[in-house]
This record gives structure tokens, C-alpha cells and sequence, in this order.
């Protein structure tokens, strides 16, 4: 079921029901671009129409943050569960493995994507990795590295790049590289490599995980955990009230 909410489509599944949906996706062979959201990227959409519009032509699109299935439920829509980006990352490495899906790997360091690549072998010693590139290429050279991208015929290709970036790169190569299911995965790299730390099942399950990510580095994440949710929250009120 698809909703719009805060300016923003998303669709209400569960992580079952999105893996099952990738898996459709897959066998279409129609490039897809898949989206999460959350309170910072519904922060962001307000004020970039052009992610606006991205974001909200993306066939699939999950809720990633506590903060939105919190709002769904405030404004009286049905939304499930979190879909977090790395949770589902991370399961679609082990359906890869399982259904011989192909995956390419693109952004972070060299040496974050070489140990992500070295840990998914570890991990599931039949996924079928065809080609990984890191995020520090001149970004001249898009075009080329989607087309390199293209050639490895992968089926799945996860982009470590930040927001907005990601969104709009994918965007404007997702023709060219023709990759049934792309998805932007931003820091989950450097998770799965262990440079970075993710909250405890605790935090998780409290829908705090970001005040475990403002409690590792509090002064670069103040403006956006809580400046970011004292605004994301003035447009829940918004349109709590009607005020679109």
C-alpha cells in the first residue's frame, strides 16, 4: 500500500514484503531506483524540490527512520515497521547469496569497500560480487564508471554515497547502468567494515538510534538530531492540522 505523507510517497510493507517486492523487481529487469526515508531526507525534500521529485518517482520507497513510522501513526497511516537501509542491505546479501544474484559495490574508501567486499565473501561464500569501485572517483568520470557498471551486468548495485548525493546520481545514471535494483546505502559500508559503530539492539528496538549516533559525535550531529527533529516535527504539526 502506498501513501503520501509530508510531502513524500512511501510505501507500507515490511522488510518480508520489500524483499519480496526486490525480487519482482529483479526478474523485470526494468531499472529501479529505491529509496528509504527518513526525518532528515523529508527535511531536505522540503527545501530541494528537485529531490522532491526524485525521491517521489522512485517505484520504492521505505520508511528508514523511528521518526516516520512514529508520524504515520500520529497522522493516522498504516506503516508497519522500519525498513532501515542497512536491514535491508543486509538481508539482500543473504537472498543474493541464496538466488545467485549478482552485486556490484560502489562508494566509501578502498579500503572500506575492499573489507566489505572481503566480509560479504566471508559471510555468504556464494554471493557472486562482479565489480567494486570507491566513492572517491572524479565525478567527471560518472558516466564511464556507469558504464562499467553496465558491462558487469550486476543485479543489484548498492551505492555508498551521502544524501542528496546519492539520490541524484543514481537518478541521473540509472539508464546507463541498468542495474535492476539500485540502492543508495549510505554509511552502511562503513558499518559492515566495522569503521563505524552501529547502535546496540536496545537503541534499535527504543527507535534511538539516533541518539547513540549524537552520543559518538555530539557536536557534528546536534544540528541535525535535534535542530533537524524539532523542524521535521513542525511538519508533522503542519499537516497534522491541514496545513500542506
Amino acid at each position: 500500500m502506498r501513501i503520501q505523507m509530508l510531502g513524500s510517497y512511501l510505501d507500507c510493507l515490511t522488510m518480508d514484503e520489500t524483499v519480496s517486492e526486490v525480487k519482482k523487481i529483479i526478474v523485470a529487469r526494468k531499472p529501479t531506483q529505491h529509496v528509504v526515508i527518513n526525518a532528515g531526507k523529508i527535511n531536505l525534500m522540503k527545501k530541494n524540490e528537485a529531490l522532491r521529485n526524485i525521491v517521489n518517482s522512485c517505484p520504492l520507497i521505505n520508511a528508514d527512520g523511528s521518526s516516520i513510522v512514529l508520524a504515520g501513526k500520529f497522522l493516522g497511516h498504516p506503516v508497519p515497521e522500519r525498513v532501515t537501509g542497512i536491514d535491508l542491505m543486509e538481508r539482500l546479501l543473504k537472498e543474493a547469496s541464496e538466488e545467485n544474484y549478482s552485486l556490484f559495490l560502489l562508494g566509501a574508501t578502498e579500503e572500506v569497500v575492499q573489507e566489505v567486499k572481503r566480509i560479504i565473501k566471508l559471510r555468504y561464500p556464494a554471493a557472486n560480487i562482479v565489480g567494486c569501485q570507491n566513492g572517491y572517483f572524479d565525478r567527471h568520470d560518472s558516466k564511464m564508471i556507469a558504464e562499467e557498471i553496465r558491462e558487469s551486468q550486476a543485479d543489484i548495485l548498492f551505492v555508498a554515497f551521502s544524501s542528496p548525493e546519492k539520490e541524484f546520481w543514481i537518478n541521473q545514471y540509472l539508464d546507463i547502468m541498468n542495474v535492476p535494483f539500485v540502492m543508495g546505502v549510505g554509511g552502511s559500508f562503513d558499518v559492515l567494515a566495522g569503521k563505524t559503530t552501529r547502535a546496540p539492539k536496545l537503541f534499535q528496538k527504543m527507535g534511538c538510534e539516533w541518539l547513540w549516533r549524537f552520543l559518538q559525535e555530539p557536536r557534528r550531529m546536534f544540528k541535525r538530531y535535534f535542530i533537524g527533529n524539532f523542524e521535521f516535527l513542525k511538519h508533522v504539526l503542519k499537516e497534522k492540522g491541514g496545513v500542506r
